[in-house]
């Protein structure tokens, strides 16, 4: 984008078989900025499958979809795609429980210039404040391993504050 390059880990790929989790984040995985990612609250990046046809939309709209037909898993930066949980089902303070590690719901992400190169166009941070498509960090309550393909349990926690409650109040409006 504008002739510039940018040093990010957003690219990340699908992994075959168990991956350690540990406190930090995923065993493998890299952070290009760990000043605004990573750390014990943004161990692991969680993002809903669902949000997927919107992002290739998206890039249709942008006439990028000659680039790559397909926008696999792992594009939008996360290291943990999730299947039947979106931002508006989980809460501060929720817990993942999969079957070798637990995970904690902590804040959304936020989307940044990095996100526009990644995705190819410029209005692709916008898109997402305005979608409220953010995903969400999690940090490591149980260190252990992930799969892809495993089934995981939601266990609710205060519920004071919902990540699409939280995303919209850093956007500065009411995103629905």
């Amino acid at each position: 984008m504008g002739g510039r390059q940018v040093l990010t880990a957003m690219g990340k790929q699908a992994v075959a078989g168990p991956v350690a989790v540990l406190p930090l984040g995923l065993l493998g995985d890299e952070q290009a900025d760990p000043s605004v990612h990573g750390g014990l609250e943004k161990a692991v990046y969680a993002y809903p499958a669902e949000h997927y046809p919107f992002w290739q939309a998206a890039r249709r709209e942008q006439g990028l979809d000659q680039i790559d037909s397909s926008l696999p898993f792992g594009s939008l930066g996360e290291n943990l795609t999730l299947q039947g949980l979106l931002e508006s089902d989980v809460w501060a303070g929720d817990v993942l429980r999969l079957p070798h590690c637990e995970l904690q719901v902590r804040i959304p992400r936020e989307p940044c210039y990095k996100f526009n190169a990644a995705m190819g166009f410029a209005r692709a941070s916008r898109l997402m404040a305005q979608s409220g498509f953010c995903g969400f960090y999690l940090s490591v309550l149980t260190p252990g391993t992930l799969s892809a393909g495993e089934g995981f349990e939601l266990v609710p926690g205060r519920r004071s504050v919902s990540i699409t409650q939280l995303f919209a109040a850093k956007m500065g409006k009411h995103l629905r």
